[in-house]
Formats: C-alpha cells, structure tokens, sequence
C-alpha cells in the first residue's frame, strides 16, 4: 500500500532517504548504483533537470498495489536501515530538497527495498518498500 508520494528537485545528484540522523561523511556510492550504512542509502539521480518521482510503499506481506507498476524498475538495495524515531527521510545529501514522512510509527530496524528506473546512475523514479514490522 502506498503511504506517501513526492516530486523532489533536487540540488544534487545523490539522494539519500533514511533517518533523521546524519548522513555518516564515510558513505560513498564509488561507481556503484547504490551505497549504505546502518542508518541511510544513497543513489545516484537526476538533479537541476527533471522532477525526481519518490514513492514509499509500506509492505503488508499481500500482493502490493506497487509490483504493477515497479516491474521496469531495478531493486538497488534491499536490507535493513534503522530509523531511531521511526521517520523516514528522503532528500538530497545537501539537504536543500528533503521530505519526511511520520507514518510508519514506531523506532526500530525496519527492513528496506530501494528500486530504480535507472540503476547506471541517473533515476527520475524511486520507490521505496519498508517491511510492516521492525526486526
């Protein structure tokens, strides 16, 4: 089920979507589609040119409203991030652009499906699946 939708411009070509904490300076992507640490995942998008398409979808374990729509997207990770006041955030790592959703409830470790329409580095599409349960 989709929880939330936002169209970002962003400043900057790395996007990060994860807690409210601070992105560690560490966290590189290195050539690679996506990068992550405990707390925050970074991808490569579009920014300065186009509307970048952020969807959050929070998975119940059925089959989702988003495997229609996600089919000619790639998955770029796919593990847990921890969000210590249960908000996700979602924005360029400068934070011009950003955009915080309070609906998944409560602090936790929660299980992560960040897909792209680009993987080589360059999304105008993101979605992001959060499992219902903290692990």
């Amino acid at each position: 089920m989709q929880i939330a939708g936002v169209d970002l411009y962003l400043n900057h070509p790395v996007m990060a979507l994860g807690s409210t904490e601070w992105i560690p300076t560490t966290l590189a992507l290195d050539g690679a589609p996506a990068a992550a640490c405990d707390t925050h995942v970074i991808i490569r998008v579009q920014a300065q040119v186009v509307l970048v398409k952020v969807r959050i979808f929070k998975d119940h374990g059925d089959a989702d409203d988003q495997e229609a729509d996600s089919e000619s997207l790639t998955t770029v990770f796919d593990g847990h991030l921890l969000l210590s006041d249960g908000r996700l955030v979602v924005g360029d790592v400068i934070g011009e652009s950003r955009f915080s959703t309070t609906l998944l409830g409560k602090p936790g470790k929660w299980r992560v499906r960040v897909s792209v329409d680009d993987p080589q580095g360059w999304a105008r599409a993101v979605d992001v699946v959060i499992s219902a349960e903290t692990v």
